[in-house]
């Protein structure tokens, strides 16, 4: 589990985290949503400690992240995979060294044991024969494949992803939302989504919590968020509708 407790940050002066708190559960898909601009990608941040939070605390399983010593929290950073909006592969690299990347830095694993792990993972995504590939050579959904094999490669405990339906058809969203959901529960992950898309929101929100101008304005789970009684929120989930129309049009 993963609990955040009053985070604020500002930038600049204004405040883009108004004192939010929550509970992210284990072996569940945990949500963040709300339109861009909101805060959800810096709230992100600030749980992942990619940026320091002005005030709060996050705690990962009984440890407070930012108050504790630096062995403690690289102990936590190699706990996290991170899948990236667009995977963020590195284009210079075939798509075994992009898996193998977290085993090369943060453990001191045999050569042979890192290249079976990132098969196991490769395998696992459903992608098998690809080791050699340029991320240039693949397609979209398959680069968020190898960013989510990436990302649990270090036997993760803790799984962000950020918007990881961007930029993908339909068809294959629900693949990546499936994956996702499969995972989490096969390996009892605690894994939080940063999405604007209500489909992965209605498909998998184990627990959601609704941003609003940096505010937390609503937090629930995908079975009673449908009776909300939160006009913001009611109008993020019918401008989502409408946008989902118009694109099955298109």
């Amino acid at each position: 589990m993963i609990e955040i407790k009053n985070i604020r940050k500002s930038f600049k002066g204004t405040e883009v985290i108004k004192g939010i708190s929550g509970e992210f559960q284990q072996g569940k898909v945990n949500m963040i949503i709300g339109a861009s601009g909101t805060g959800k990608s810096v709230l992100l941040k600030c749980i992942v400690g990619l940026v320091t939070p002005d005030e709060g605390n996050v705690i990962y399983r009984g440890r407070d992240f930012f108050n504790s010593e630096k062995d403690v929290q690289r102990e936590i950073r190699q706990e996290i995979g991170m899948l990236f909006q667009g995977g963020a592969l590195f284009d210079s690299m075939t798509v075994e060294k992009n898996v193998m990347f977290p085993l090369d830095v943060l453990t001191k694993m045999p050569s042979d044991e890192k290249l079976d792990r990132v098969n196991f993972c490769l395998k696992r995504v459903g992608l098998e024969n690809v080791n050699k590939k340029m991320p240039s050579e693949i397609s979209g959904g398959m680069k968020k494949r190898v960013g989510i094999a990436r990302a649990i490669v270090n036997n993760s405990k803790f799984l962000f992803c950020d918007e990881p339906n961007s930029g993908l058809d339909p068809q294959t969203s629900i693949l990546i939302d499936e994956l996702i959901k499969e995972i989490t529960y096969e390996y009892d992950i605690t894994t939080v989504v940063v999405s604007h898309d209500m489909n992965s929101v209605v498909e998998s929100g184990d627990y959601i919590l609704f941003m609003y101008q940096g505010n937390k304005l609503w937090e629930g789970t995908k079975d009673n968020i449908l009776q909300n009684d939160v006009p913001e929120l009611q109008d993020f989930i019918f401008a989502n509708h409408i946008l989902r129309r118009l694109k099955e049009k298109a």
